[in-house]
């Protein structure tokens, strides 16, 4: 790559879009948003890193509590949604000789009691995804990783209705032993760092 770094930001939330795109042009980056869905290659000739950040909650539903379209919606888009992310963009990265991945998994994906049924199951085939692409593109120069934080300073948590209590209650226990929470910020100096070094 030549110049600047550039970014392709995607998100469903058009006001979390621009605020990004704009920090990413104020820090002197070349950045542009689209909701949701675009074209990366077209616009900037090829794609060097994915960010797979896309994911909705479960309102922390039990087992006994959890709801077919609650169980589906999550499931299709904190898995299936980066599944088929992922299988876009090998290709391109295949070609170019290398590039990273980087999934968000959740400590819900490494443990049992941090989330709801649903939300737990997709972020545990996150792992498992993530392991299985790491292994067989590795060898490609592919970099394929998951970060698994607990809680961060975000609106997720926020933008939760009708949570199940149960559910809720056995999720949170814990929590209290964290000396504090994860910032965005946090998470995406990993995501960045782990990038650099697949370029150098």
């Amino acid at each position: 790559m030549s110049g600047k770094l550039q970014n392709k930001v995607a998100d469903c939330n058009e006001d979390a879009l621009k605020t990004t795109v704009t920090e990413f042009n104020e820090a002197g980056y070349d950045a542009f948003g689209v909701k949701v869905n675009v074209d990366a290659v077209a616009h900037f000739g090829r794609i060097d890193i994915l960010v797979n950040n896309a994911g909705v909650g479960d309102s922390m539903q039990a087992t006994a509590n959890v709801q077919d379209t609650v169980w589906q919606r999550v499931m299709d888009i904190n898995v299936t949604g980066m599944m088929r992310a992922i299988r876009q963009a090998l290709p391109v990265l295949i070609e170019n000789g290398g590039g990273t991945i980087v999934n968000m998994a959740s400590i819900a994906g490494l443990t049992g009691g941090r989330g709801g049924l649903a939300y737990t199951n997709a972020k545990h085939a996150v792992v498992g995804m993530t392991k299985n692409i790491a292994s067989h593109y590795g060898p490609q120069n592919i970099r394929c990783n998951a970060i698994a934080p607990g809680h961060v300073e975000t609106g997720f948590a926020a933008a939760m209705t009708n949570v199940n209590p149960f559910g809720m209650e056995q999720s949170v226990r814990g929590v209290s032993l964290m000396p504090k929470a994860g910032q965005v910020s946090d998470i995406a100096n990993i995501a960045y760092s782990w990038h650099l070094k697949i370029l150098v």
